[in-house]
């Protein structure tokens, strides 16, 4: 595998899930990305059930496509290793309490003195700046402050509902591994690096670009929908008379498609419904009116009647029925790789595509400290140097099952 990332370095001293991504994004991309985690392990190796042959699941998932090296922060020699492999990275990246990386010797402004080109990302919970900057963060907490948790869920006057997915901790793993490429980019050219920052609290932000739009423009509190569309309608999920339809009728020329398909071509002149700002206005009624047709058939057969019309579609399926659609295997977004102990496990594939340089994931997640010992002699340590670490308890090494 030849990734566009391939031949940048990257060191990762984070855990659970927002650091984690980042690291897996960019080593999907090809980077060479090292793992730095404590004597006990990151977090995640914790988090059972479920475990494959007793190693965590969520591990797994999270931390394919990296090396392990596992060091004890508290010793010298540890914390000394770690800044002599810094001193060769592209890339470190972060999610310890705001300064954590300071006490240890390791911030920005002492590595960027050995390592000017070096990128320094830092994920938190509310960034490193502002009155917040101190505080411990987490997905649900950042999903409430943003909003997320006032736009989500059946209608107003419901409790607060947090979206299912982690979706800040997922999002800011995704929006540092953007501003990664961006800052390697941008080293490439002039040699230097940046710090980059970012948290759970803008991540989760992100997602209410409609609602703040709505906010700006009339001072009013958007509240949750169901899963109707705060713009146009219809744009939602619809009951069928075996489960449920998600349908995409958002613009005028869609609406007509739909009405004349489902054979009800006198919702269009339905002064309630003829225009999307009508039917936003009249979205009850609409609901009402869609919901008595497609009770009459089943999921299947709306969606063969729909498909063959143009309108836009799809189920609503279950994350098991998801594995297994035609379109996840086609676009490998389900891929396998064979750890020494779990054996065969399966993770999520890479979500997109390089025409030149394709990316993928070849390696399963390592064993706790699994590369310390090759790590470490690539930094320039010998083997007597390396074993006395071990035997000091400042590396930790797993070796594979025979």
């Amino acid at each position: 595998m030849i990734g566009p990332l391939n031949g940048c370095r990257v060191l990762e001293l984070t855990h659970i899930m927002a650091g984690p991504t980042c690291g897996m994004m960019l080593a999907d991309m090809g980077a060479d990305v090292i793992k730095v985690e404590k004597p006990t392990g990151d977090d995640t190796r914790r988090l059972t059930p479920p475990d494959i042959n007793g190693e965590s699941a969520a591990f797994l998932m999270m931390n394919r496509n990296k090396r392990g090296l596992a060091l004890d922060l508290k010793q010298d020699s540890a914390r000394d290793a770690l800044k002599t492999l810094l001193k060769d990275a592209d890339v470190v990246i972060e999610n310890f309490r705001g300064g954590t990386m300071e006490r240890l010797g390791l911030g920005y402004e002492t590595l960027k003195e050995e390592n000017p080109g070096i990128i320094f990302v830092s994920i938190s919970g509310f960034g490193r700046t502002g009155p917040y900057a101190s505080r411990g963060g987490f997905d649900l907490i950042a999903q409430g402050m943003s909003g997320l948790m006032t736009i989500t869920g059946e209608g107003p006057g419901r409790p607060p509902v947090k979206v299912g997915a982690p979706l800040s901790d997922i999002t800011a793993g995704i929006i540092a591994a953007m501003a990664v490429s961006a800052a390697y980019a941008h080293k490439l050219k002039t040699g230097q690096g940046q710090k980059v920052d970012t948290s759970l609290f803008e991540a989760a932000i992100t997602h209410t670009y409609w609602q703040s739009a709505i906010a700006f423009a009339t001072g009013e509190t958007p509240h949750p929908l169901g899963s109707a569309h705060p713009l146009s309608a219809p744009y939602q999920s619809f009951q069928t008379s075996d489960g449920w339809i998600n349908l995409g009728a958002a613009n005028q020329r869609n609406w007509e498609k739909l009405v004349h398909c489902i054979g009800a071509p006198e919702l269009n002149e339905d002064p309630r419904f003829n225009s999307n700002h009508n039917r936003m206005h009249n979205l009850p009624a609409l609901e009402e009116e869609l919901n008595k047709v497609f009770r009459q058939r089943t999921t299947e057969d709306w969606l063969a009647t729909l498909e063959e019309a143009g309108v836009p579609a799809g189920p609503v399926l279950t994350i098991n029925e998801m594995l297994r659609d035609p379109q996840v295997i086609a676009r490998e977004m389900i891929v396998e790789t064979e750890h020494p102990v779990a054996g065969p496990t399966k993770a999520l594939g890479l979500p997109v595509k390089f025409s030149e340089t394709p990316g993928g994931v070849e390696m399963p997640a390592p064993l706790l400290g699994q590369h310390s010992v090759e790590i470490l002699a690539e930094g320039g340590y010998d083997r007597a140097a390396i074993d006395a670490m071990i035997a000091s308890g400042a590396v930790i090494v797993t070796d594979p099952p025979a």
